[in-house]
């Protein structure tokens, strides 16, 4: 038994001289890790958005019918090549050749009266020349009949002249050159300006010679917009492709919905690889105008307060609040008042790090 009693011991000592020897291996501090900072610069920063964009008709016009009246004739189809002034819809509308018929009646009986009314003044006149023959107040009514006459005789010719016009509305002709890229209607259909023949556009001409490339930029963007800037776009029938083109027109203005700007390029299209209505992928290059605070993405911090980097001051830390530019690759800008050049920022930056925390070297 007491050969037993000291074997215990001496295993129970073993084991407390292990644990301990374990527990200071657990509780022993890791090696610190010391602080990378870098030197703030400046640079001028070039890099690239992607953006949806749609290919439209340079020109592009919907025809309608300004009169009521039915289709007599449809000389265009789908896909028809058309030159600026062909004929491509001719309508019938009986009505209106009865009323030029009325207009032109008219006409001719205004100019038949005025040619008598003219003829008897200028007797009168004539006669009035010798003393006591002829009234003065036969003269002045002989005047103003003749001009009474000749007024009417006016509104007569622009009511002839008015359904002459709206007899020229049943010839439909094409506004440019172009392809018709719709058609709604067929032989015998009635069209108008109002009601059931209203609704949809007899045809619709697209000049797809040369296209539209509009695409709407987002706010942040738009200071690194400049006239003629060239740009790049893809198709996805044509993903091989790179298509190229400048910047033509801008709007000068934010739309108050998606707070971007339109612009537009110009496409020229003479071998029709491209279609109106296709959606492209903009490439649109952002060339800084100015150089700029660039740094590593890992150096800014964004919390839920604010986006901050961590700079280094003497050899404690502090925090320093930025603004976001642009981002590129793996780095990013950033603007602050309070940054100066060749000021040493830490390279891996995290929240743990706080204002007078000592630098680890």
């Amino acid at each position: 038994m007491k050969n037993i009693t000291l074997l215990s011991a001496a295993g129970l000592s073993l084991l407390l001289l292990y644990s301990c020897g374990e527990e200071k291996k657990e509780t022993a501090p890791a090696p610190e890790t010391p602080t990378e900072t870098f030197g703030l610069q400046k640079q001028k920063m070039s890099s690239e958005v992607r953006l949806p964009a749609e290919l439209q008709g340079f020109r592009q016009t919907d025809i309608y019918a300004k009169v009521s009246s039915f289709v007599k004739d449809l000389k265009v189809d789908i896909g028809s090549q058309v030159k600026a002034g062909q004929l491509l819809i001719v309508l019938e509308a009986p009505e209106i050749s009865s009323q030029l018929a009325a207009a032109e009646s008219r006409l001719h009986s205004a100019e038949a009266v005025y040619t008598a009314s003219n003829a008897t003044y200028n007797r009168v006149l004539e006669t009035s020349k010798v003393e006591g023959t002829i009234s003065k107040n036969d003269l002045d009514v002989s005047l103003s009949r003749k001009s009474s006459d000749y007024a009417q005789l006016q509104a007569a010719k622009a009511a002839y002249k008015e359904v002459q016009v709206m007899q020229s509305y049943l010839q439909i002709r094409a506004p440019f050159n172009g392809v018709i890229s719709a058609r709604n209607v067929n032989t015998g259909a009635y069209v108008g300006p109002a009601g059931a023949g209203s609704t949809a556009p007899l045809l619709t001409i697209q000049d797809q010679q040369k296209l539209r490339l509009a695409v709407s930029v987002p706010e942040m963007y738009t200071g690194y917009l400049g006239d003629n800037d060239a740009i790049q776009f893809k198709v996805i029938p044509l993903p091989n492709e790179t298509f190229k083109a400048k910047i033509a027109r801008r709007s000068g203005a934010l739309d108050q919905r998606l707070r971007s700007e339109r612009v537009e390029m110009d496409v020229i299209n003479t071998d029709k690889k491209l279609l109106p209505g296709m959606v492209a992928e903009v490439i649109l290059p952002l060339n800084a105008k100015d150089s700029t605070f660039v740094v590593p993405k890992t150096a800014v911090v964004s919390s839920s307060e604010r986006t901050y980097v961590v700079t280094v001051d003497g050899d404690k830390l502090h925090r320093t609040g930025i603004v976001k530019g642009r981002e590129y690759g793996d780095n990013i800008e950033i603007y602050s008042d309070s940054l100066k050049m060749n000021q040493k920022l830490v390279k891996a930056a995290s929240e743990e790090m706080r204002n007078g925390d000592p630098v680890i070297k």
